[in-house]
C-alpha cells in the first residue's frame, strides 16, 4: 500500500479516536510505520488546533479549513466536525481532488446528504462514511450468514442504541442538542448507527413510523451557568419499520438510558434462526439453529466495567471495548478501497439512505402517520 497522507479537520473527541485508528493501521495490519501519515490538523480555534498539532505530533495546524484543503501534500481529508459543516468541508475537499473519511450522520437533512454524494461522485474522488460498528467482526460474520440463507425468511429485526450520557440535566447545551447544528438528536447521533447496521445487514427500508420526544427542554448555556437554553432535538426515538424485503424492524435509541455508558444490540429472528449482538460483548455473536438440537443457557449475569483505563482521553470510559479497532478497520477498508479504485463501504449513497430514513423517521413523528422514505429521499 502507498503512503496516505492525511488532514483532520475537528478534533473532539471522535477526532481522537479517528486518530487512534490512522495511527494504528500500520500495526494491525502489518505495514511500513509511515504508510499513514497525518499531515495536518484543522479546528475551530487558533489554540485548540495547535494543542492538537502538538497532540498528534505533525507540524501543521490552523483555524481555517479551506488552508489545510488547499494543501498538496494531503491525500485524504478527515471529517470530524459538527454535523452543520460537513456539507462545505465535503464540497470544497471533493473539489480539491481529496479523499473524504466523514464521521457520521452524513449531514443534517437528504438535501446537504444529497450534494455531497453528487460532489464526490462528480470529482471521482474516494468517499467513505464512518459506520464503525458494522467493522466488528461479529457483525461481519451476521452479514454473511444472513447472505448465505442461515436465517431463511427473516420476519424481525430490532435494533436499540442506549446511552446515559445527557441524563443530567445541567450537562450544559453543545451543538448536539441544537437543532440548526445537528440536523437531530438521539435519533441522528445513536439511531443513525442503528439504522445502518439494519440495511447493512438487512437490505433497504421501505417506510417508517417514528414517534420523537425531548424529556429535558431547557439546559444551562454553559457549564454552571444560571442562564439556560432550548433544547430542540429529540432525546428518545422510537422507530417502526418495513424493510423492502417485507420484514418489520424496530429501533429505540436514547441518550437518557440511566445505567448504561454506551450499548448498541441487535436480534434478526428468520424462519429457520435467529442472530444476537451487543456491542458490550462484542467477541461474540449468538445464532440459534432451527436445524440442530441445542440446550438454552440461562442465568448468567455480566458486570459492567466499560471500556476505558485511568487518565485514558479516547476512547474515553463511556465507549464499548474494541472500538479503536472498529476505527481502523473502517479505514483501513476505506484507504483499501482508494488502492483497488473501487467504490468503498460504507458510501456515501449508504449513508444518503439512511438519512433518508432519518428524515422519513422525523416527519412521521411529526405528522403521526407512516412515511415512505421515497418520499424523502
Amino acid at each position: 500500500m502507498k503512503q496516505y497522507r492525511i488532514g483532520m479537520i475537528g478534533y473532539g473527541a471522535i477526532g481522537r479516536a479517528h486518530l487512534l485508528g490512522f495511527h494504528g493501521i500500520p500495526y494491525y495490519y502489518g505495514l511500513p510505520a509511515d504508510t499513514v501519515r497525518v499531515v495536518g490538523v484543522a479546528t475551530s480555534r487558533a489554540e485548540t488546533a495547535q494543542a492538537a498539532a502538538r497532540e498528534i505530533g505533525c507540524e501543521f495546524w490552523t483555524d481555517d479549513y479551506h488552508e489545510l484543503i488547499a494543501r498538496d501534500d494531503i491525500d485524504v481529508v478527515a471529517i470530524a466536525t459538527p454535523n452543520n459543516v460537513r456539507v462545505d468541508v465535503v464540497l470544497e475537499a471533493a473539489a480539491a481532488g481529496k479523499h473524504i473519511f466523514c464521521e457520521k450522520p452524513l449531514a443534517r437533512t437528504v438535501t446537504e446528504a444529497r450534494r455531497m454524494v453528487e460532489a464526490v461522485e462528480a470529482a471521482g474522488v474516494t468517499a467513505q462514511v464512518n459506520f464503525n460498528f458494522r467493522f466488528y467482526p461479529a457483525v461481519q460474520r451476521a452479514r454473511r450468514l444472513v447472505e448465505e440463507g442461515f436465517l431463511g425468511q427473516v420476519s424481525t429485526y430490532r435494533g436499540t442504541f442506549y446511552r446515559s450520557s445527557y441524563i443530567d440535566p445541567q450537562k450544559p447545551l453543545s451543538w448536539k442538542l441544537q437543532h440548526e447544528q445537528s440536523g437531530g438528536g438521539a435519533l441522528y447521533d445513536l439511531g443513525s448507527h442503528t439504522l445502518d447496521m439494519a440495511t447493512f445487514l438487512l437490505g433497504e427500508v421501505e417506510a417508517v413510523f417514528a414517534v420523537t420526544e425531548t424529556f429535558i427542554r431547557e439546559r444551562p448555556v454553559r457549564k454552571g451557568a444560571a442562564e439556560t437554553g432550548v433544547v430542540d432535538v429529540d432525546d428518545v426515538a422510537l422507530l417502526e419499520l418495513r424493510m423492502a424485503s417485507g420484514a418489520l424492524g424496530s429501533i429505540q435509541t436514547t441518550r437518557l438510558a440511566t445505567g448504561v455508558t454506551n450499548e448498541l444490540s441487535l436480534e434478526i429472528f428468520g424462519e429457520r434462526g435467529a442472530l444476537r449482538f451487543d456491542s458490550h460483548d462484542p467477541s461474540w455473536l449468538w445464532a440459534y439453529s432451527r436445524d440442530e438440537a441445542g440446550s438454552p443457557v440461562e442465568g448468567f449475569h455480566r458486570v459492567q466495567t466499560g471500556g476505558g483505563f485511568a487518565g485514558q482521553l479516547a476512547p474515553d470510559a463511556t465507549m464499548p471495548p474494541g472500538i479503536v479497532e472498529t476505527f481502523a478497520a473502517s479505514q483501513y477498508a476505506f484507504l483499501r478501497a482508494i488502492e483497488e479504485g473501487r467504490e468503498p463501504t460504507p458510501s456515501f449513497r449508504e449513508a444518503l439512505h439512511v438519512q433518508a430514513i432519518m428524515q422519513a423517521a422525523q416527519q412521521s413523528a411529526a405528522e403521526g402517520r407512516w412515511v415512505r422514505v421515497d418520499e424523502v429521499g
